[in-house]
């Protein structure tokens, strides 16, 4: 299925396979594919290969290829489903495998792993591994117990090391490999092997419709104001960061947030305002060009009319680019006849009373025109095939998201007037029922109405039948809702939940392994498939080869999959392949496709500079002692030397050790600490996360996590058991110095503790646990640097005892086998009682009930103050009157 190797790939192969290092191609150019070829020759018996950083979909589909390569012994899967006493007997089994990065962790650290009998590393993602994530703490803990094996390194994504200082040489040192493997596209070996069999390419330049051009005018126009007015409110942002170009592109939302997250919780409400403006700008552009214009005007529409609604006029709703974009986003669907215009005044003339009766609509239903595209590339291709002698080729229509690909499936088996006619009855329509009823019943006169009852729909993607009968559709209307609500940039993504097909239409039920197509024709084969939003990665791939077309329509572009149709040509040298690529002409479509290939070729010529200049010290690879990368808890040259001791000679250190809950290997915390030379001993604990000695116990929490505990309540209960089992509690609350946070908001400071603010939950946590003490930590370094100095001079944890602590044993404090602990809690809450004086109190008295017996004078004498006995006294024997609540308004019921 995969096909032969070219030439270049095995280029690639020999030099990574040669020696260590890391290897960055192009997006698109099968990476996979070499990734399946290592695997391939270390899946063995005699060998032991750890692939890191994989989904779930992937191993499947990688684990698929082997089996059907004739590989026996395929890679085996490592979670948490395996049992800890099994998972040795796993390794030794050899072969290649996908282990959860947590029980990797845990599995060196507790030796449960052979680390010597590891043949090498596969690191799938490179660009991932920063310092502080758990594969380059893997990396680390292999590197410093086994010195031979390999550690071969992918990725395709040559743009993430186009940010941050020296980001590549700093990836590099955390993989431990010494070599930089490049190849982009435009390498020499790469363009001799894929132009010497391209795939014949027709390039469709679709002209945009005039209303489409005003509309798309417009929303820069817009965009352009609103970033204007972004970087006037915020002087300090990057003015070419900020650029209308990128603006339009997939990474614009990322540099807002690298330069708005620190500052977000000082910004005002105008600053908030016009970033989401952007974002919902952002959508109607990638909408204008997508989806038919009925959804681009439901969409607008709901916008406005949510606007109005809740008050948030942001602005541009003002605008006069706007009022240009309202009249030609309603001008491509219906027109107002001349008699009526009169009556219709501004924007908001249709909600004036009585205007809905009055205002008729004439519907014009502009259609997308690349579906006219799209209908003479098909006919093409019909006229092709009945002239052809061989056998007629197969299509593949590959289009963005789901949502497209079910419209341009009803499209094809129906016609864009039956198509539009639906979707505006069931959105728009609604509020013009006598145009739509007009419209249906013309269409129905044509034989290509649409069913007013609406069925479920009958046929999962791929025509294959599903369960849900009763289930209602959603609406257009309650769709883009969802999508507003979840994340304006994500409204594009949800699938056409609200196309139906009618019933007599024939299903097509094809014999794929995916379930993300949708069958339009069987003779000849003719398939659409979404570009985006699979659950499985590899489906279109999979389809891809399966299917063998021999004609591809492109109805949207994406660069990752046209270089793999580039590579799917070049290994069929012998077989015909037509590209049909759809565009608009001039439009932010085209500008977005041409943004992406131009930064990715810058990336590459960044990462060819940095390589020319890189300076890697001979013992990056850690293979010796030398590298300093390996060495734990080094002192730094400053540290003073105390000379008393054997004339200032080093003396053996005992290894500090500290005890780590299970579940908090999936932090970075465990990984510095270990850095720092500190003993990692992983167990589970019940009672909080961290042991650092006998006495101290750390739970840690982010902000985030800090504010969720306690609204819930969680948190008191965790103090509760900590103060309870150990005489040094510690909260720890961590946050990122990049992100500054306020627990509350500045306008709301108050003189009174109130029940449901955070701060005073906080207080109230203090005050009621006196001996817990809250540590801030900026980041994971400042609390690794934190534990080192709370555990210097101090006894080791017990592993044993920690984890014997739970919620139900008995408190393991000085008084552990004397006391309840409930009642000892709660005679330390009564007046004049502290932990100074609670033992004497509690020798003296048995129980609650021999404590209220005891007189003014024998307190006095006991706690060894009047005062606190006058108060315990008092409390204990006076009668508290407390008026019945008077009830106000409506008087009680009488007899």
């Amino acid at each position: 299925m995969a096909g032969p190797f070219l030439e270049f790939e095995t280029e690639m192969f020999l030099s990574l396979l040669d020696t260590d290092g890391l290897l960055v191609t192009a997006e698109g150019m099968g990476i996979d594919r070499l990734l399946l070829h290592f695997m391939r020759v270390y899946s063995e018996e005699g060998n032991l290969v750890l692939l890191l950083n994989t989904t779930t979909p992937e191993q499947e589909y990688f684990t698929e290829q082997l089996r059907l390569e004739g590989v026996s012994h395929l890679p085996r899967t490592v979670t948490s489903d395996v049992p800890s006493g099994e998972r040795y007997d796993v390794y030794t089994q050899g072969g290649v495998l996908f282990v959860t990065s947590r029980i990797l962790v845990v599995d060196f650290l507790t030796d449960r792993i052979p680390a010597n009998l590891i043949t090498g590393v596969l690191v799938y993602r490179a660009h991932k591994i920063i310092e502080s994530c758990q594969e380059a703490f893997i990396l680390r803990l292999f590197r410093q117990k086994n010195k031979t094996g390999f550690i071969k390194a992918f990725t395709d994504k040559a743009t993430a090391f186009s940010t941050g200082f020296c980001q590549v040489e700093r990836v590099m040192r955390n993989l431990f490999v010494k070599k930089l493997y490049l190849w982009p596209r435009f390498q020499a070996s790469v363009t001799t092997v894929l132009e010497r069999h391209k795939p014949e390419v027709v390039e469709l330049h679709v002209t945009l419709t005039p209303a489409m051009r005003a509309i798309q005018s417009s929303v820069l126009d817009i965009m352009n104001a609103c970033l204007k007015e972004l970087k006037r409110y915020n002087p300090t942002l990057e003015a070419e960061d900020l650029s209308l170009e990128n603006t339009l592109g997939n990474a614009f939302e990322k540099t807002i947030r690298h330069y708005l997250d620190p500052l977000w919780h000082t910004l005002g409400a105008k600053t908030k305002a016009l970033v989401q403006d952007l974002k919902v700008l952002r959508v109607l552009l990638v909408y204008l060009t997508q989806y038919d214009a009925v959804t681009f005007l439901n969409l607008l529409e709901s916008l406005h009319s949510s606007q109005k609604n809740f008050g948030k006029n942001t602005g541009w709703l003002f605008l006069d680019s706007s009022t240009s974009l309202f009249v030609n986003a309603r001008s491509r669907v219906y027109r107002i006849p001349e008699p009526n215009k009169k009556m219709k005044l501004g924007l908001d003339a249709a909600k004036q009373p009585g205007s809905n009766a009055e205002v008729k609509r004439e519907l014009v239903l502009e259609k997308n025109p690349k579906w006219d595209a799209l209908t003479e590339v098909l006919q093409e291709i019909e006229r092709e095939n009945k002239s052809s002698e061989h056998e007629p080729g197969r299509v593949l229509i590959c289009a963005s998201d789901d949502r497209t690909c079910a419209q341009l499936q009803e499209y094809v088996r129906r016609g864009g007037e039956a198509l539009l006619g639906r979707l505006y009855a069931r959105t728009l329509g609604k509020r013009d029922a006598a145009a739509a009823a007009a419209v249906q019943l013309d269409f129905h006169r044509q034989g290509k109405g649409w069913s007013k009852r609406l069925p479920a729909k009958g046929k999962a993607k791929g025509g294959k039948p599903t369960a849900k009968k009763g289930k209602p559709p959603l609406t257009l209307t309650q769709m883009v809702g969802t999508g507003e609500r979840d994340e304006e940039g994500n409204m594009g993504r949800s699938g056409e939940e609200d196309v139906v097909m009618e019933v007599e239409d024939k299903e097509v039920q094809l014999d794929l392994s995916s379930d993300a197509y949708y069958g339009v024709v069987k003779e000849p084969l003719t398939v659409i498939h979404p570009l985006r939003g699979c659950t499985d990665p590899y489906s279109l791939t999979r389809v891809l080869h399966e299917v063998e077309p021999g004609f591809v329509v492109l109805y949207d572009a994406e660069l990752s999959f046209v270089r793999q149709l580039e590579i799917y040509k070049a290994c069929r040298p012998g077989k015909a392949l037509r590209v049909y690529f759809l565009v608009y002409g001039g439009s932010t479509e085209e500008q977005r496709y041409l943004t992406t290939l131009s930064r990715e070729k810058k990336a590459f010529e960044h990462l060819i500079r940095e390589k020319a200049m890189m300076v890697v010290p001979e013992e990056r690879e850690g293979r010796e002692d030398t590298n300093l990368d390996l060495v734990r808890g080094q002192e730094p040259a400053s540290a003073a030397t105390n000379t008393r001791k054997a004339g200032g000679q080093d003396q053996p250190k005992e290894p500090s050790r500290v005890i780590v809950d299970m579940r908090e290997f999936r932090s970075e915390l465990p990984s510095l600490l270990h850095r720092r030379g500190l003993d990692i001993e992983p167990v589970t604990l019940e009672v909080g996360d961290y042991i650092l000695t006998a006495d101290t116990c750390v739970e840690r929490k982010s902000v985030s996590d800090l504010i969720g505990s306690l609204q819930s309540g969680r948190l008191y209960t965790q103090c509760l058991s900590m103060t309870r089992y150990y005489r040094k509690p510690v909260l720890l609350i961590e946050f990122d110095p990049a992100k500054p946070f306020s627990l509350a908001a500045r306008t709301d400071f108050r003189r009174e503790i109130s029940a449901n603010d955070v701060t005073s939950k906080l207080t109230l946590l203090t005050l009621h646990f006196p001996r817990l003490r809250v540590l801030w930590c900026p980041s994971p370094h400042a609390t690794a640097e934190l534990f080192e100095e709370l555990k210097r001079g101090r006894q080791e944890p017990d592993a044993a005892a920690a984890q014997a602590v739970t919620a139900e044993s008995d408190t393991v404090a000085e008084a552990a086998d004397l006391y309840t602990p409930g009642p000892y809690d709660f005679l330390l809450k009564m007046p004049g009682v502290c932990v100074k004086n609670c033992r004497a109190l509690v020798s003296n008295a048995d129980s609650i009930a021999d404590l209220v017996k005891l007189s003014q004078e024998k307190l006095a004498q006991i706690l060894g103050s009047a005062s606190n006995a006058k108060l315990l006294y008092e409390f204990l024997h006076n009668i508290a009157n407390v008026p019945a609540p008077v009830m106000k308004g409506k008087q009680a019921f009488k007899k």
